[in-house]
């Protein structure tokens, strides 16, 4: 996912709507007790031990509010930090910052987190040629966010979406009426329409993975739910045909098992779906 090309066009559009959803019609507590003209200077404090990430987005948030706004970096975004350090600390018109407070803190909270989460992941298994893979499973309207912290903590971005991979999971190939039918009419499909996406089709036993095998077509195998003695024959038996990915119940206690099977990635869901939320505060300097 390359965050580089399509950041401007998300925050432009992720920015108003977040703040607009906490502002509503105003800040009325601010507008009721801050002096207008007033600025003040807030630094954002870790409370907690992980990777950090969302810095840059929040300077927009800040510039955004108040383009007067000035604003030091003391901390980069991916880096470990830790309980007492200082990321970074901003100057701008107190009523501005009171109203950014919140958007900045939940939109790092949450990114550093999933940083956090993948790069514990990417360290159980640094030693092993696999990659950590993550997947589908954010949350709604900000998956640019979430997949950017995946890439900061150290993993590696699967598809955006529905649009940019073909991936044949056991509903399609159920609905479709087997394994073999579903790759070759995926086949057909991007012959017709001009597509050469990258193609992966989950297989659950070995009988799956022979018809895979025989019929060919795709680009990578997903091995799903494979205990890991009969993931471990699956890679074997695959060798260096097609790329090999295992999925299904990975955790932090086990993915460096899964990794020794000699897979060559491995799709985590957890990296977005269960990962906690660093511990971060905005603080007014008195």
């Amino acid at each position: 996912m390359n965050f580089e090309k399509q950041k401007d066009t998300f925050l432009n559009n992720f920015i108003p709507a977040a703040l607009q959803e906490d502002i509503g019609d105003g800040d009325h507590t601010s507008l009721a007790c801050i002096d207008p003209n007033d600025r003040s200077t807030a630094r954002l404090l870790v409370k907690d031990v992980g990777v950090l990430a969302g810095v840059e987005i929040a300077e927009r948030i800040f510039k955004y509010v108040d383009p007067t706004a000035e604003f030091n970096l003391k901390i980069q975004d991916g880096t470990e930090v830790r309980m007492g350090d200082v990321a970074f600390e901003v100057t701008c018109n107190t009523q501005a910052l009171l109203k950014a407070e919140r958007t900045v803190l939940n939109t790092m909270q949450r990114m550093s987190g999933i940083a956090t989460m993948a790069n514990r992941f990417a360290f159980e298994v640094e030693d092993f040629p696999v990659k950590i893979l993550d997947t589908r499973k954010t949350t709604p309207l900000i998956r640019f966010l979430e997949k950017w912290a995946v890439s900061l903590g150290g993993c590696t971005n699967y598809r955006i979406g529905l649009y940019d991979w073909i991936m044949i999971k056991d509903n399609h190939i159920d609905a479709c009426g087997g394994i073999k039918e579903a790759i070759l009419q995926v086949k057909a499909y991007q012959e017709e329409k001009g597509l050469k996406l990258p193609v992966t089709v989950e297989v659950r036993n070995l009988n799956e993975l022979d018809i895979v095998l025989e019929v060919g077509n795709v680009d990578r195998i997903m091995l799903d739910n494979f205990e890991l003695p009969l993931l471990k024959t699956a890679v074997a038996i695959v060798g260096e045909r097609f790329e090999t990915e295992a999925s299904g119940g990975i955790n932090i206690h086990n993915v460096r098992k899964v990794a020794k099977t000699g897979v060559d990635f491995i799709s985590v869901g957890a990296l977005t779906h269960s990962a906690q939320s660093l511990d971060l505060s905005l603080k007014v300097k008195k």
